[in-house]
């Protein structure tokens, strides 16, 4: 950041210190003007003079009063205008007390609608210029006198720009926000429908073929003993419904793939056959591990050998990045009645972690698939140091009720 963005930054947090730095500079000015007098022969000259104590304390009322000019502008204009109407009368020689006015009158101009300005700008530039002609010892066609009008005409028609410049750049803002929130709810909206298409279209896929499939299999489960050339040829439809169905399938699904992702893998998904495996790596990097196992001949369906071995591969994956290069993980897979049940601990302190490599989604992850096996996890902190991922997964995928799909 800029030093001028750092300065604009400190000012809109503390608009009183601001404000209190320009009525100070406002008197400065007032006062070194009040020192000197022109003098109107055949050229003007400037002489030095001894401003009157009463000029000095209204140079300082209006200065001070600048200082709430955000707060209460019309209250700041009106308390300037009194006191430069009172320097007016009073003074002679004049000193230039208007200067608090001409600011204040900027404040509203500033701050308020275009005809608010107009009405107390003319008022103010009436009334200020009235004075000065009616009370002076000036003709009233001098220059100290029309100088006021144009000093008020100065300070209402820049702050009038300046408002009509604030409001310009925010209806540009509204306008950009207001665009790209609707362009953010069409491309939802887009994203909606085309999902809403493909499901239809892969439930028409899938209820179609299916259904064929089912007929055609009991066809052929009718007349296999009696009529094998027909059950050979119900199957024949089988295979081929099954066919157009896979091709129709991948077809659809094929919309959803980016055309930077990669291929569909062709091995087998990953399961617990492959813990060792998966353990060898982790201690190829380093990482010192335990595997205990009490699982073995246990059958498990593909989406909970997925789901196992994915949770044991992140948990690890987070003693290595944030338990320490000496922490120690134990993993164990045991079978316990209907549910296999994976522990992975470790007795990290964190303390010569990676600090980059924090903020994932891995617990976040390992939760959802849990959750949709209708399993259970429980995550956190071991006693005396360490973390604890401990997962109950069923064996045999339950159905929302409870019980066993037929």
């Amino acid at each position: 950041m800029s030093t001028l963005a750092r300065v604009r930054v400190q000012a809109k947090a503390h608009p009183l210190a601001v404000d209190a730095v320009l009525a100070t500079a406002v008197l400065a000015c007032m006062v070194a003007g009040s020192f000197v007098e022109p003098r109107h022969r055949d050229t003007v000259n400037w002489a030095l003079r001894t401003p009157d104590p009463l000029s000095l304390v209204l140079m300082v009322l209006g200065a001070a009063a600048l200082v709430f000019r955000r707060r209460a502008p019309m209250t700041v204009l009106a308390l300037t205008g009194t006191v430069s109407v009172v320097e007016s009368v009073t003074g002679d020689p004049r000193t230039p007390v208007a200067m608090s006015a001409v600011i204040a009158l900027y404040t509203v101009a500033s701050t308020t609608d275009r005809p608010t300005t107009w009405r107390v700008g003319l008022l103010t530039t009436t009334v200020l210029t009235g004075t000065a002609m009616a009370a002076g010892t000036l003709p009233w066609y001098a220059q100290e006198n029309l100088g006021i009008v144009a000093w008020a005409g100065i300070g209402a028609t820049a702050g009038d720009a300046v408002r009509s410049r604030r409001a310009f750049i925010q209806a540009i803002r509204e306008r950009a926000e207001r665009a790209e929130r609707t362009r953010e709810e069409e491309a939802r909206r887009r994203v909606a429908e085309e999902r809403l298409r493909i499901a239809r279209d892969l439930h028409d896929v899938v209820a179609h073929h299916i259904a064929l499939v089912n007929v055609q299999a009991g066809v052929a489960a009718h007349v296999m003993d009696k009529r094998p050339d027909q059950a050979k040829e119900a199957l024949a439809h089988v295979r081929e419904a099954s066919r157009s169905a896979l091709n129709e399938l991948r077809a659809t699904v094929g919309l959803l793939r980016q055309s930077g992702d990669p291929e569909a893998p062709t091995e087998p998904a990953p399961g617990l056959d492959r813990l060792d495996e998966l353990a060898g790596t982790f201690r190829n990097a380093g990482q010192r591990i335990e595997v205990a196992r009490t699982d073995q001949g246990t059958a498990l369906p593909a989406a909970v050998d997925l789901a196992a071995y994915r949770i044991i591969q992140e948990a690890l994956t987070n003693v290595q990045k944030h338990a320490g290069s000496h922490a120690k993980a134990e993993v164990s897979v045991v079978r316990v009645g209907p549910n296999i049940e994976i522990t992975v601990l470790d007795d990290g302190s964190g303390e010569d972690a990676d600090p980059g490599n924090g903020g994932g989604h891995g617990l976040l992850g390992m939760r959802e698939r849990v959750t949709a096996l209708r399993g259970t996890l429980t995550t956190g902190p071991r006693y005396g140091g360490g973390f604890r991922v401990h997962a109950i997964l069923p064996v045999k995928n339950r159905t929302p009720t409870g019980e066993d799909p037929a």
